[in-house]
C-alpha cells in the first residue's frame, strides 16, 4: 500500500480548487448563508479533544441552531444521554465543526469556528421548550462559513424516496444494547449485571423520547 505522506505528495494528486471553490467562504454569515442555516433543522457538531475526535448530531424543532449575530451563533444543549462527549471537548478544546443539512436541498453548509459554554439564567429561559430548560448553552464564535456542493448528497440520493431504509432492516437501539451487554465490547460494558433487554428498550423507546425530548 503506497501512503502519501507529505502536502507536496497530496497536492500533485489533484487539480488545483477552482475559483467558485474559494470565493465561496466568508468569515461571518452573509444574508445568503443566515437563510441556509435557518432552513436547516439538523447539523453534525464535531469536536475534539485529548482522547480523539467526536461527532454527534443536533437537531431542533425549524431551525437547528439560533443565529445570534453574523459572527455567533447560539445552540442549547438539549437532553441527551447525559455522555455529553461534545461539553467535555468543547471545555479542554474550543475548536468546533459544524455541518448542516437541509431536508430536499443538495446544498450543505460548513462552519469552523471556536465555541465556549454557558449557563447564564437569562439564556437558559430564553432557549426553554414547553417549560423545559437547556442545562447549557454552546456559544459558537464563527471562523469560516461555506457551502458545499451536491455532490455528495446526490451520489447518496440522501433525499430520494427510492434510497430510504426500513427500519425492520437494520439492528433497532435495543438489538445494539442487548449484544454489546451479553459479549462486552469495552470494559466498561463489563458491569456485571444482567444483559439489557432489547425488545423491551425499543418497545418503551417512544415513551422515553415524550417524557425526555426537551
Amino acid at each position: 500500500m503506497q501512503t502519501i505522506r507529505s502536502e507536496e505528495e497530496l497536492a500533485a494528486l489533484y487539480d488545483a480548487p477552482g475559483r467558485a471553490s474559494l470565493v465561496k467562504e466568508a468569515v461571518r454569515l452573509t444574508p445568503e448563508y443566515r437563510a441556509l442555516l435557518a432552513a436547516s433543522p439538523f447539523f453534525a457538531l464535531a469536536t475534539v479533544g485529548p482522547e480523539g475526535l467526536d461527532c454527534s448530531p443536533r437537531g431542533d424543532r425549524g431551525a437547528a441552531i439560533h443565529i445570534e449575530d453574523d459572527e455567533t451563533l447560539m445552540l442549547p444543549d438539549r437532553r441527551g444521554n447525559n455522555r455529553i462527549d461534545s461539553l467535555r471537548n468543547i471545555v479542554r478544546d474550543p475548536r468546533v465543526a459544524l455541518l448542516f443539512l437541509i431536508p430536499g436541498s443538495g446544498t450543505t453548509v460548513r462552519v469552523n469556528g471556536h465555541a465556549s459554554i454557558t449557563t447564564d439564567a437569562a439564556l437558559l429561559e430564553r432557549f426553554a421548550v414547553e417549560g423545559k430548560k437547556p442545562r447549557s448553552v454552546l456559544v459558537i464564535g464563527i471562523d469560516r462559513v461555506y457551502f458545499q456542493c451536491a455532490r455528495a448528497v446526490l451520489r447518496a440520493g440522501l433525499w430520494d424516496e427510492a434510497a430510504r431504509v426500513d427500519p425492520a432492516d437494520i439492528p433497532t437501539p435495543g438489538k445494539l444494547l442487548q449484544a454489546m451487554t451479553e459479549k462486552p465490547q469495552m470494559p466498561r460494558n463489563d458491569s456485571g449485571e444482567a444483559p439489557i433487554d432489547g425488545a423491551a428498550y425499543d418497545a418503551d423507546w417512544s415513551g422515553r423520547a415524550k417524557k425526555s425530548l426537551w
